[in-house]
């Protein structure tokens, strides 16, 4: 390369060593490497060369390493002691020397193999700072504009990186168009095929809804408010247990604001999505009747070593109880990490009448036993 080419390259170097944390020695041993394999590819060599670029004035040396024989039976390879002898007095049998290649036009193939390496270099650092940066939005809430929405996925441009959408983490209910701006939470960040950062992005992650009230509420956010549990029907329905030590805040009222403004912006966000913002209680009992609102519980009985209720509803609340194909029961069910069984009071008393007669049997069994 010419002296000027080199003044220019070392240059650039360091530039990007400041403006961009790209060390300046990776990037010089990158090109010997380089120019290594572009010596060898168009001198058809198959030699033992490197090559050596000076750090401070940019001085390009291509060398042949030569283990140092008595004999050379591979011109290629080895050299003989007594030429070796020639260089310096201290070689001996085994050792290897550096033989300097005079290398006809190599300023070209270096100029060109420079200018490659520096632009894959670049591109592979600005790669890595983009996944790093976004890496720390993993578990946050990015706004991006849809590129593509065919298929089972929707891309994403989130500006620096592009965004996938999986069909599992999209809302069943929601309809994409290109063009659409939409909010998703960044469930990973990981790097493609070609090395490109990706962003795996959900609408339908539990914790898109947790987000989503921390905007909104600004005493959760500030960590007056905790959201104990989130359970969901991605495009139907959520339920969030809420919880405050400080018994001068009211969780729910706070959640759901004046008039249910707060909640009703999370509503818009998720395109009409019901949400029950429920008060969370360390006895299950009272958790698991607020659970499962709106309907009306009259009682619950709990196994603790099963984790299992029995809830008692009035007639009339059996199916807003279990909800349109079970959902509010299962629901609430996840919301509590208990399992639940739900009974009208005509069900339940007819259960007692059954349990009563069959033991009123077992008992007559026992007398004519006895009698006999």
């Amino acid at each position: 390369m010419k002296a000027s080419e080199v003044k220019e390259l070392l240059k650039a170097m360091e530039e990007l060593e400041k403006e961009r944390g790209i060390s300046k020695e990776y990037l010089l041993e990158s090109l010997e490497l380089a120019l290594v394999t572009a010596y060898k590819k168009d001198y058809d060599s198959a030699e033992n060369v490197k090559v050596s670029i000076d750090r401070e004035t940019g001085d390009t040396h291509v060398y042949s390493t030569k283990t140092v024989v008595e004999a050379v039976e591979d011109p290629l390879l080895e050299i003989s002691l007594k030429d070796a002898k020639k260089k310096s007095k201290k070689y001996d049998i085994g050792d290897s020397v550096d033989v300097e290649l005079v290398t006809k036009d190599f300023g070209r193939i270096a100029a060109q193999t420079a200018k490659q390496v520096m632009v894959q270099k670049i591109r592979e650092a600005e790669r890595e700072i983009v996944f790093n940066e976004y890496s720390d939005k993993k578990g946050e809430i990015v706004t991006g504009l849809i590129q593509k929405a065919e298929g089972n996925a929707v891309v994403m441009d989130l500006g620096k990186l592009e965004g996938i959408m999986p069909l599992k983490e999209q809302i069943p209910t929601e309809t994409y168009k290109v063009n659409d701006k939409i909010r998703g939470y960044v469930v990973d960040v990981e790097k493609g095929v070609k090395g490109n950062p990706q962003a795996i992005v959900s609408r339908s992650h539990p914790d898109f809804v947790r987000k989503l009230f921390e905007f909104e509420i600004p005493e959760i956010y500030e960590g007056l408010i905790e959201i104990k549990n989130i359970s969901r029907d991605p495009g139907n329905r959520s339920k969030v247990a809420v919880y405050s030590t400080n018994e001068n805040i009211d969780p729910v009222g706070s959640c759901v604001g004046q008039k249910g403004v707060r909640i009703q912006n999370i509503i818009n966000e998720l395109h009409g999505e019901k949400i029950d913002v429920i008060e969370w209680n360390e006895d299950p009992s009272i958790f698991i009747s607020s659970a499962l609102l709106p309907a009306q519980v009259l009682a619950v009985d709990i196994r603790e070593e099963e984790k299992f209720a029995q809830v008692i509803v009035k007639d009339d609340q059996l199916s807003l109880a279990i909800g349109k194909a079970g959902q509010n029961a299962r629901l609430a069910a996840r919301l509590t990490n208990w399992k639940i069984d739900i009974k009208s009071e005509s069900q339940f008393r007819q259960m007692l009448e059954e349990m009563q007669n069959s033991e009123n049997v077992d008992e007559d069994i026992e007398t004519e036993e006895q009698g006999e």
